[in-house]
């Protein structure tokens, strides 16, 4: 498919769509009725021409059937007065007039049919007519309906995954508060974990103080307490005592 088709096509498609959703169906039937109006009132005028012409032919043949008798009765005076010559121009005319009232007669036949013809399809136009103005009111009826069953069946299937419950807005409210209580609770364990770090800190902060007392005593890493066998400053130890003893 070229350009220029697939480019008429969608012009066509855009269209079609913007027509069908125009299309009000008050404003439709009652277009349809102005519509069926104006052609019956075109069919009446159509088949008063029609007939109009029916009773032209009807005065044609008349006259010519009523010449072809004139023209005989005057050919038969003629051959009565011995005027040989006038009465073949009488029987002439005649002949005339009554092959003109064939022709005519024959028109009449195929106006008559035409104006049987035309005369029922107004008569069922007419009937037509009568009936959709009679079923307007159940036509727009009936579409109003088919819009609201329509309405209903797009808004249950725009729901199918998102169902009319009013109980779905209280269970998402109630997560959202399920949710928020646990956020609260984590950060309270997160906070208790933070006091005992703190403390263990505290506890850690003695030992070095305990350490550097320590050190500063001259005592060094790990050496018990005064008071617990610890020699006081300016004390000899027992392996000095002896050995001073010996000397």
């Amino acid at each position: 498919m070229g350009i220029f088709d697939r480019m008429s096509q969608l012009i066509r498609a855009n269209v079609n769509d913007l027509l069908d959703r125009a299309e009000d169906p008050d404003k439709l039937i009652d277009q349809y009725i102005r519509d069926m109006s104006d052609n019956i009132r075109t069919a009446r005028e159509q088949v008063a021409a029609m007939i109009a012409q029916q009773k032209e032919l009807e005065a044609d043949v008349a006259e010519t059937t009523t010449l072809a008798s004139e023209w005989g009765a005057k050919a038969q005076r003629a051959v009565a007065a011995g005027k040989d010559d006038l009465a073949r121009e009488a029987l002439r005319r005649r002949r005339d007039s009554e092959s003109n009232a064939r022709v005519y007669d024959e028109q009449l036949r195929a106006q008559r049919d035409a104006v049987a013809k035309l005369k029922e399809q107004l008569r069922q136009l007419e009937a037509k007519y009568q009936s959709t103005l009679s079923q307007r009111d159940a036509l727009v009826a009936r579409q109003r309906r088919a819009e609201a069953q329509q309405q209903v069946a797009s808004t249950v299937t725009a729901t199918v995954f998102q169902p009319l419950d009013p109980t779905s807005d209280l269970e998402r409210m109630e997560r959202k508060i399920r949710s928020t209580e646990a956020q609260a609770a984590a950060a309270l364990e997160v906070g208790d974990e933070s006091y005992e770090a703190q403390f263990r800190e505290l506890d850690m902060d003695d030992d070095i103080e305990s350490e550097l007392a320590a050190l500063k005593s001259g005592s060094g890493f790990g050496s018990p307490a005064l008071g617990e066998g610890a020699p006081v400053a300016g004390e000899l130890t027992a392996g000095e005592a002896s050995a001073t003893r010996q000397g």
